[in-house]
C-alpha cells in the first residue's frame, strides 16, 4: 500500500516528522525549557542528567535538543535492547569524538531497565566527563537508579501534558508541512477533543492516533487531497480510551495514594472516582480490598469500629466473586469509609508503643501481672497483689499500674469523633478515679 506521506519522501512516524527543532518549539515542560535552572542552563556545570516522566512527554526530544544546544554528537541507546558491549562501543566513539575536539551526548532511553552492573558501567565515564549522559525513565529514579550513579546526576521531572498543550500539538500536526499541512483536513472539534482525551497527556499517543485516522483514507491506494475524520473512523481505529495504569510504577502508587487520601479527607465522590480509575486500569481488586482494611484501622479506628468489619466483608466478597461482581462491594466499603467519622488515635498510639518497645526491649513484666500457673511461680511472687478488675467499683482497679516502672505510656488519645468521643469520656472518668487514689496517697 502506498504510504499517505510518500510525497514527503519519508516513512518516519508523524511524531518524529514534526519533532521540535529547538527549545522554543517545545510545547509543555516550560519549567525545563526556560529559566536559569533549566537543563539547558545547567548542563555545562552538571553534565549528566536524568529526565523522569510519563511516556510521550518529550524526554527524547529534550535530549536531542540539549545535544544541539551544546553542539554535541548525539548517540542514542535503548536499555531494552542494549548491553555492556553497546555501552563500551558508545564510550569508544565518545573518546574518538573527544580527541577530535567534539563533545558527545549519550542518551539512554528507559535507563531503569539496565541492571545494576550495567548502570555501574557508566560510573568511570561519568566521573571522567567522557560524555554527557542523559537518561530517560518513566520510573522513580530513587528506586530504579543505582545510588552511586544518581548521586552524580541531576534529576529533572517532566509532567503529563495538559489538555491545552495537546491542543497546540494537534494544531501543529494538522498544519505542519511535514504533517498534514498539505491536505485539506476535516476534523470536527468534538472528535479532536476526544482524541486529546484518548491521548491522556501523551503526545506520542496523540500523534500516532492522528496518523492512524489519516491513513485510513489510503486503503484503496488512492491519494486523498481531502481527509475527513468521522466518528466511525475514530471508533473503529482507536476504540475506547484506556486508563493509563502501571501496576508497579509511580502511577500505581499515586492512584492508591489518591484513593486513600480521599477517604481520609471524607470525600466519597473523589474516593469512588479513584477506585473506578484503578479498577478500569486493571488493578487487582484483592489489593484494593487489603488496602481498605488497613485504611479502616489507620484513619477511622475506634471512631467507627464497624468500618473494619465492613472492609473485611468486602474483602471476603471479592475473594468469593471476583471482578466485576465484587466491584460494587468495594464501592460500598469505599463510600462508607469516606463518610465515616475519622480518627488516627489508634494508629498514632500503636506507633508510639512500637517505638517505646523498640527503645526498651528488655523491660520486665511487673510481678503482679505475671502468669502464675504453678506453686513455684507463686512463691516467686508472680501474680501477687493482682487486683481482679471485675471485683472493683466500675469494674476498674483504680490506681493500678500495668506498665514497667520506667515506662510512662500515654499513647492513646481518643478524639472527639464518632464512638471515640464516648471512649474518651470513659477514659477521662477512669483517669479521675486514678487521680483520687493518688491524692489519697
Amino acid at each position: 500500500m502506498r504510504d499517505l506521506f510518500d510525497d514527503l519522501n519519508t516513512n518516519a512516524p508523524l511524531a518524529h516528522r514534526i519533532r521540535p527543532k529547538n527549545l522554543n518549539e517545545v510545547i509543555g515542560q516550560e519549567h525545563l525549557t526556560t529559566g536559569p535552572l533549566s537543563p539547558a542552563s545547567l548542563i555545562q556545570s552538571c553534565p549528566s542528567i536524568i529526565l523522569w516522566g510519563p511516556s510521550g512527554t518529550g524526554k527524547t526530544t529534550l535530549a536531542r535538543l540539549l545535544a544541539e544546544q551544546i553542539n554535541a554528537h548525539f548517540i542514542e541507546l535503548s536499555a531494552i535492547m542494549a548491553g555492556l558491549k553497546d555501552i563500551r562501543t558508545a564510550a569508544q566513539s565518545a573518546r574518538e569524538n573527544q580527541q577530535a575536539g567534539q563533545q558527545t551526548l549519550l542518551f539512554i532511553d528507559e535507563i531503569h531497565r539496565f541492571s545494576k552492573s550495567q548502570q555501574d558501567a557508566f560510573l568511570p565515564f561519568v566521573e571522567e566527563g567522557l560524555f554527557t549522559l542523559v537518561g530517560a525513565t518513566t520510573e522513580n529514579p530513587s528506586f530504579e537508579i543505582n545510588r552511586a550513579l544518581i548521586s552524580r546526576m541531576q534529576v529533572y521531572k517532566l509532567q503529563s501534558l495538559q489538555h491545552s498543550h495537546l491542543e497546540q500539538i494537534l494544531v501543529r500536526a494538522l498544519n505542519h508541512p511535514l504533517g498534514l499541512g498539505h491536505y485539506q483536513v476535516q476534523f470536527p472539534s468534538d472528535l479532536q477533543h476526544k482524541l486529546i482525551e484518548y491521548a491522556a497527556g501523551d503526545a506520542r499517543r496523540l500523534l500516532n492516533g492522528l496518523e492512524q485516522l489519516a491513513q485510513i483514507h489510503n486503503s484503496n491506494n488512492q491519494t486523498h487531497q481531502t481527509i475527513t475524520i468521522t466518528k466511525t473512523h475514530f471508533a473503529s481505529l482507536l476504540g475506547e480510551t484506556l486508563s493509563h495504569f502501571d501496576k508497579s510504577g509511580d502511577q500505581f502508587y499515586d492512584l492508591i495514594s489518591a484513593l486513600h487520601k480521599s477517604i481520609r479527607g471524607s470525600h466519597p465522590d473523589a474516593a469512588l472516582f479513584w477506585l473506578a480509575r484503578m479498577l478500569q486500569g486493571g488493578c487487582d481488586p484483592l489489593y484494593i480490598a487489603r488496602r481498605l482494611v488497613r485504611t479502616a484501622s489507620e484513619d477511622i479506628g475506634n471512631a467507627d469500629p464497624r468500618a473494619l468489619q465492613l472492609t473485611l466483608n468486602a474483602w471476603d466478597v471479592t475473594e468469593r466473586l471476583g471482578a466485576p461482581e465484587a466491584e460494587l462491594a468495594l464501592a460500598h466499603a469505599v463510600s462508607y469509609l469516606a463518610s465515616a467519622p475519622k480518627s488516627n488515635a489508634v494508629y498514632m498510639a500503636f506507633k508510639a508503643a512500637m517505638q517505646e518497645a523498640k527503645d526498651h526491649p528488655n523491660a520486665e513484666v511487673p510481678l503482679h501481672i505475671r502468669n502464675a500457673p504453678t506453686q513455684l511461680m507463686k512463691e516467686f511472687n508472680h501474680g501477687k497483689h493482682y487486683r481482679y478488675a471485675h471485683d472493683e467499683p466500675y469494674y476498674y482497679a483504680a490506681g493500678e499500674s500495668y506498665l514497667p516502672e520506667n515506662i510512662q505510656g500515654n499513647y492513646y488519645h481518643p478524639k472527639e469523633s464518632g464512638l471515640e468521643k464516648k471512649i474518651k469520656d470513659r477514659l477521662n472518668f477512669l483517669h479521675q478515679l486514678d487521680q483520687e487514689i493518688f491524692n489519697q496517697n
